[in-house]
C-alpha cells in the first residue's frame, strides 16, 4: 500500500490534473479521482502524501467546479446558486479536515495550539520547507469555507491561526507552487475588512510580487486583483486592463499551471462581459 500511495503521490502526481489543457475532463474526472484516493487512504490512514493530495484535491475541485460555476450563474437562479455555494462548503471543510488530521499526525497537540499563548508558534516553528503543502492547503480550505459563509463564527475565530499558518509557509517558501501563496494573499488582504486583517496596500504588494515570479504569467492574479481591488476601489478602466492582460497570457508557457490558466482566463471573459454588476455607472445589457 505504501509503495502505491508513493505512486500516486510522487512529485508532479497531480500534475495531469493542473496541467491539462481541457477543463471539463479534469472536471469529469476529478469526482472519481479524489473517491480513489479516499479508498487509498481508507487503506493507508498515517500516509501523509494520500492526505496532502485527498485533501488539496478536494479543495481545487469545490473553487474551481462548484463555487466557480455557482458565482457566474444568472440573479435569477439564485436557489441554485446557493445550494452549489453550499455544497463547495461542505466539500472545502472535507478536504480542510484531511490536512488538518495530517498536521496533527505529523505534529501532535497542532489542532489543539493557539495564537495567543504562543503554542501555534512553537510548533509552526518546527514545521520545514516540505510541510508548505498541508499548511498552505489547510489554509485554503479553511478560508475558502469561510468565504462563502461569514456568519461562521466557528470558523471565523480561526483566522488568527490561519494568518500565521500562512505566514510560516511565505517564510518557508515564498516562491510555492508557482508564486500560490502570493495570489493567495492578493484574494486574502483584499477581501477581508480592515478590523479583521483586510489590507489593500499589502495586497497590492502582492499582486506586483505574484507578477515578478511568474514574468506575469498568472490568469488568476490579475483577475483577483480586478475582482476584488479594483471593484472595490470603482476602478473601471484598471478593471478591464487587468482582465485583458489575464486573457493574453499563454497557458502553455507554464504546463504546470496551464488549467489553472484558462479557467481563469474563462472567469475574466465572464467579469469583462458582467461588468455592469459590479460598476453602477455602466449601461445594462440590452437583454437585462
Amino acid at each position: 500500500m505504501n509503495m502505491v500511495a508513493d505512486m500516486f503521490t510522487g512529485e508532479g502526481s497531480t500534475d495531469v490534473f493542473t496541467g491539462d489543457s481541457d477543463p471539463r475532463l479534469v472536471g469529469d474526472a476529478l469526482p472519481f479521482a479524489i473517491k480513489l484516493y479516499e479508498t487509498l487512504l481508507s487503506q493507508n490512514p498515517g500516509h501523509e502524501g494520500l492526505m496532502l493530495t485527498t485533501g488539496s484535491l478536494f479543495i481545487m475541485y469545490a473553487n474551481v467546479y462548484v463555487q466557480g460555476p455557482a458565482e457566474m450563474l444568472s440573479v435569477h437562479d439564485w436557489e441554485e446558486r446557493e445550494m452549489a455555494l453550499n455544497r463547495s462548503k461542505q466539500l472545502y471543510l472535507r478536504g480542510y479536515k484531511i490536512l488538518y488530521d495530517a498536521l496533527e499526525l505529523k505534529f501532535p497537540g497542532f489542532s489543539r495550539a493557539s495564537v495567543d499563548d504562543g503554542s501555534l508558534q512553537s510548533v509552526l516553528n518546527r514545521c520545514r520547507k516540505e510541510d508548505v503543502g498541508l499548511l498552505y492547503w489547510a489554509v485554503a480550505g479553511g478560508l475558502s469555507a469561510y468565504s462563502i459563509d461569514l456568519l461562521d463564527f466557528e470558523l471565523s475565530s480561526q483566522l488568527p491561526e490561519w494568518r500565521a499558518m500562512l505566514q510560516r509557509a511565505y517564510e518557508l517558501d515564498p516562491g510555492f507552487n508557482n508564486a500560490a501563496i502570493d495570489e493567495f494573499y492578493i484574494t486574502l488582504y483584499a477581501s477581508l475588512p480592515e478590523t479583521m486583517g483586510g489590507d489593500m496596500e499589502r495586497a497590492q504588494y502582492h499582486f506586483n510580487k505574484t507578477l515578478e515570479r511568474t514574468n506575469g504569467n498568472s490568469a488568476g492574479a490579475y483577475v483577483s486583483y480586478a475582482q476584488l481591488v479594483c471593484v472595490h476601489a470603482e476602478d473601471y478602466d484598471t478593471f478591464k486592463d487587468c482582465l485583458e492582460k489575464a486573457l493574453a497570457v499563454n497557458p502553455d508557457d507554464n504546463p504546470s499551471t496551464r488549467l489553472v490558466n484558462i479557467v481563469n482566463q474563462q472567469k475574466a471573459r465572464w467579469l469583462l462581459d458582467n461588468a455592469w454588476m459590479f460598476f453602477y455607472f455602466l449601461p445594462f445589457p440590452d437583454d437585462y
